[in-house]
């Protein structure tokens, strides 16, 4: 044993445990890739699967204490990335004793009255039982009240807070005593991620860098992207490799399948995401907003069975006044409600937040929802779809045919002849394989 395991040296496997209502399977595979491009052989565990070292061991919804225990059992796993979800732990705790970083990164309204838990306080008891077992460094979001409170019942040696406020106050003092903090502050080249440790301040990366954010405009990867950041370094990687990890990171389907995956080889652009509850739906929103696409947003959304009717209205709302078109569509699994339950329940919300009857279609089943969508969207047109198949969804919008011709240089410069686009006198708008040019006429 002590050839094995020599005085002072690691024992145990080290493990990085996060939870929260939004964003844990995106932030748990982008800290899992920062530290298998930092060398490490990783095992993860998300709501998709079972990772060791990148290799899919267990499909499934794999964020209890089976999984864990999967993980912690192999022995090729040098350090643990687990996701852990609410449905495990009120059932079967967490499968671990304790982690070395711990992170919640939000709590918000969704499962509420599911397995006895029916308040949003409730909720976050739950959720900071990974707090509770942190004793390395525990991580959390000051900018969300139920998880700034974590800190007090945690008896982590470190408190790391993450904001997107520069001007927090409790946070600003949490840096003067030389406390951790990874902090979103502005600057003359857009926002940018910085991290403090001992009064001393260490500028990551700008945020549109970060190719899971779009440019930085998909805020709540951003934050996503600060929990990653914080917990690697928590866990001892250097800047260097952090802004490694990151910078390879993207949300395709074959990195972070459901989440925000985005196809534009339609001549229209069709985002496919997972989004299940209030505030993710309202997250999604928030970047098609800043995306400002030039032609009409067609949605289609959803809502699980099994949330209250209140969870389909709190979801229209989120929706309602930011799109031209509405398709209402369910899950493949009803989760007791009947066939057309959810569709008119969101149709009926949607009315009633102030959407014209004549822009809503409910159309049942999430197959036919998602191709109608499709073979109504036009060029330049945005298309968002809530999907609970999403690996059939992302092979139904791959293999998808538009009825016209997918816009290409040509016809971008079509569109600047007849636009308003002024174009200076004796030049005329043409196109080559370099793209749209302003040439003399002949």
């Amino acid at each position: 044993m002590d050839m094995l395991f020599p005085p002072g040296t690691q024992a145990r496997v080290p493990i990085a445990a996060l939870t929260g209502t939004n964003g844990k399977t995106t932030c748990s595979r982008m800290l899992a890739h920062i530290l298998k491009m930092a060398g490490h052989v990783v095992g993860h565990t998300s709501t998709d699967a079972v990772v060791i070292d990148g290799n899919v061991t267990v499909k499934g919804d794999m964020t209890g204490p089976l999984s864990a225990n999967m993980v912690l059992r192999d022995p090729s796993v040098d350090i643990a990335v687990l996701e852990t979800a609410r449905g495990g732990i009120v059932r079967s705790g967490l499968g671990y004793n304790f982690c070395d970083v711990g992170a919640v990164l939000n709590v918000a309204s969704d499962h509420l009255g599911l397995g006895g838990v029916d308040t949003l306080d409730g909720l976050a008891r739950v959720k900071r039982v990974v707090a509770e077992v942190t004793r390395g460094t525990v991580v959390l979001n000051a900018d969300d009240e139920q998880t700034l409170k974590m800190a007090a019942f945690s008896p982590a040696r470190h408190v790391m807070y993450v904001t997107r406020n520069p001007e927090h106050e409790l946070v600003r003092e949490h840096i003067r005593l030389g406390k951790l903090a990874v902090v979103l502050e502005q600057g003359v080249n857009g926002d940018q991620i910085v991290i403090y440790d001992n009064g001393t301040q260490m500028p990551l990366m700008w945020t549109q860098l970060i190719p899971a954010t779009l440019e930085g405009k998909a805020l709540h990867n951003v934050e996503n992207a600060m929990f990653a950041a914080g917990m690697a370094y928590a866990l001892g990687k250097t800047l260097d490799q952090v802004r490694a990890g990151l910078r390879t990171f993207d949300n395709s389907f074959f990195q972070s399948p459901g989440r925000m995956n985005v196809f534009d080889e339609h001549g229209f652009r069709v985002i496919l995401d997972y989004g299940h509850n209030e505030a993710a739906v309202g997250a999604m929103v928030d970047v098609i907003d800043r995306l400002k696409p030039r032609g009409r947003r067609i949605v289609g959304v959803t809502c699980p069975g099994d949330r209250r009717d209140e969870d389909v209205a709190a979801i229209a709302a989120k929706v309602a006044g930011h799109f031209d078109t509405y398709i209402c569509h369910r899950d493949d699994n009803l989760r007791d409600r009947g066939p057309d339950e959810i569709p008119k329940l969101m149709r009926a919300a949607l009315i009633a937040e102030g959407v014209a009857p004549d822009a809503i279609t409910i159309i049942e089943e999430e197959e036919k929802a998602l191709d109608a969508a499709l073979s109504q969207a036009q060029p330049d047109d945005l298309l968002l779809f809530f999907c609970e198949a999403i690996t059939r969804g992302w092979k139904q919008i791959v293999h998808f045919t538009p009825e016209f011709e997918p816009a290409g240089p040509e016809s971008a410069a079509k569109r600047l002849a007849t636009s308003t686009f002024d174009v200076p006198d004796g030049f005329v708008v043409t196109s080559d394989d370099r793209g749209v040019l302003i040439v003399p006429a002949k």
